[in-house]
């Protein structure tokens, strides 16, 4: 109706191509639980694709703000039982992992770095979703088979994580000549300077 074309040409175009993209939803579906965050824009749109492929699509968290726009996909979803969160924190969006356990996780950087090193299939949003096609028959198609092809990959996450275990956690992350010694009293020391300086900063702020 923006456009200013008649219902009888909308129909007809709807006629046309819907069909195609059934088809298309029907001959590769997604099976499976999902999360997915981003902070593009796209994210309630790459969501509601998903759940018409048949993905069980449990938590939408994008960094952009709600606005009328996007009220439409917001109730469809809200809809389905997806629990969606706008200007979604980092904390917010690795929760949603933790709590879910998804079969993969669609996200930003540091989620996927996270679902990765739970050995739980990860996908970057921008990269590898967001770049793809999404509209038309071209868009079901291609998107049902990166995501199908990373839940078939979950196999190999427990392999590495078992073969890696232990190595590059924690004081010892990094590239080393020799492995370094473990110094809890080093960070202890830190940890209560930092303290001191925010009781500092908080009693200033007051004063």
């Amino acid at each position: 109706m923006a456009a200013n074309l008649s219902q009888e040409k909308i129909d007809a175009a709807k006629n046309r191509i819907l069909p195609t993209i059934r088809s298309a939803l029907e001959k590769m579906p997604i099976k499976g639980r999902i999360t997915l965050t981003g902070y593009e824009g796209s994210e309630l749109l790459v969501a509601r694709l998903l759940i018409e492929s048949g993905a069980d699509v449990r938590y939408v968290g994008t960094a952009c703000p709600r606005t009328p726009w996007s009220d439409t996909d917001r109730e469809w979803l809200l809809a389905k039982g997806v629990h969606l969160q706008y200007r979604a924190s980092l904390e917010q969006d690795l929760a949603a992992v933790d709590e879910y356990r998804p079969d993969l996780a669609i996200g930003t950087t540091p989620v996927v770095q996270a679902a990765k090193e739970a050995k739980l299939p990860a996908l970057y949003f921008t990269n590898l979703i967001s770049a793809r096609p999404l509209m038309g028959p071209a868009g079901a198609g291609s998107l049902a088979k990166v995501v199908n092809a990373a839940m078939g990959n979950k196999a190999r996450f427990e392999s590495m994580k078992n073969f890696f275990a232990g190595v590059g956690e924690g004081y010892s992350a990094g590239v080393w000549d020799a492995l370094p010694q473990d110094r809890p009293e080093f960070r202890q020391k830190y940890q209560r300077q930092v303290v001191k300086l925010m009781k500092q900063r908080n009693s200033v702020e007051m004063g």
